[in-house]
């Protein structure tokens, strides 16, 4: 795949740019389960500027393509991470039980010994995964629900963890606690999770409620005026019977997607420099002034320190 070039773009508001794409150059490529006896196909998106980048497992959300957030997580590339997006189911809807948690586990065990050779295949520059700083994100639903469910010990990995990113994470049907999927992660108990890594939650105001499982360092954003798909691509409901039945069912924000992607991604490299580099610049500018943000932030945000 031809390289995709992200200039850099300054920020209108002073404060921070996170907002806007970065300077850094990156391109996606397609990793297939005969390559390297890769667990699942994989999506993976790498800075081609010589470097050592923090890598970010990213989960996809329930009934859709990892190929749906390209420009999410394109955005967050260009700002110096790498992320891998494995596609966990294949044909028809997801998985049922623990499988899409186990092979999520799998795919951080591949990434021990597999993604560092695939990248050298596909990046002329010398780029380098760090892979001692593992970061777990994931989307819509079941996605957020399976990286949750693999910091907790859901699924055995090779791999430590640096952080944990859930983008309006759901566990199921909040009202009807039977049609929970396993594995059955929340007790009911306000900070119950027994995690000893920075967490953010990312959820949106026209989708599912919020809770309190943590007792660790946790921001909590609200995108107000957002719904539950409003981070996908812009063409990733018009491609099938399953999208647009998925588009029906979550409510959707009548503003612009693109101010919506821009703050999930915004929010997640802010987040993740504070954290992982101790660069807390982007991340109090957002604190102090939730206006920074393209898209409508609750306010006031919640972190715990």
């Amino acid at each position: 795949m031809a390289l995709i070039d992200k200039p850099l773009t300054l920020a209108t508001t002073i404060g921070t740019n996170v907002f806007q794409s970065g300077n850094i150059h990156w391109k996606q490529f397609n990793v297939d389960t005969s390559n390297r006896n890769c667990p699942k196909p994989l999506l993976v998106f790498t800075p081609t500027v010589e470097g050592t980048y923090p890598i970010i497992l990213f989960c996809h959300g329930f009934g859709v393509c990892n190929s749906f957030y390209s420009n999410l997580l394109g955005h967050i590339t260009s700002h110096g991470f790498i992320v891998v997006a494995p596609q966990l189911f294949t044909v028809g809807l997801p998985m049922p039980g623990q499988c899409e948690v186990n092979f999520a586990g799998k795919v951080v065990n591949w990434i021990s010994n597999g993604l560092q050779p695939i990248i050298n295949e596909n990046i002329e520059e010398k780029v380098e995964a760090k892979l001692d700083t593992l970061v777990l994100a994931g989307h819509h639903s079941k996605g957020g629900k399976t990286a949750f469910a693999i910091a907790l010990g859901h699924a055995k990995t090779n791999l430590k963890f640096s952080a944990l990113i859930g983008i309006d994470p759901v566990a199921g049907p909040s009202k009807c606690k039977i049609c929970r999927t396993p594995p059955h992660i929340l007790t009911g108990q306000a900070q119950s999770f027994n995690l000893n890594i920075p967490v953010v939650v990312i959820g949106t105001g026209l989708g599912p409620e919020k809770s309190n499982c943590f007792s660790i360092p946790c921001a909590h954003f609200v995108t107000k005026d957002y719904g539950h798909m409003d981070m996908l691509d812009d063409d990733s409901q018009t491609q099938g019977l399953r999208e647009s039945v998925l588009k029906c069912i979550c409510k959707s924000g009548i503003g612009s997607k693109d101010f919506m992607r821009r703050t999930l991604g915004g929010l997640v490299v802010a987040f993740l420099k504070a954290h992982l580099n101790n660069q807390w610049k982007d991340f109090q500018a957002i604190l102090d002034d939730p206006n920074l943000a393209p898209a409508k932030l609750e306010d006031p945000i919640v972190y715990n320190i």
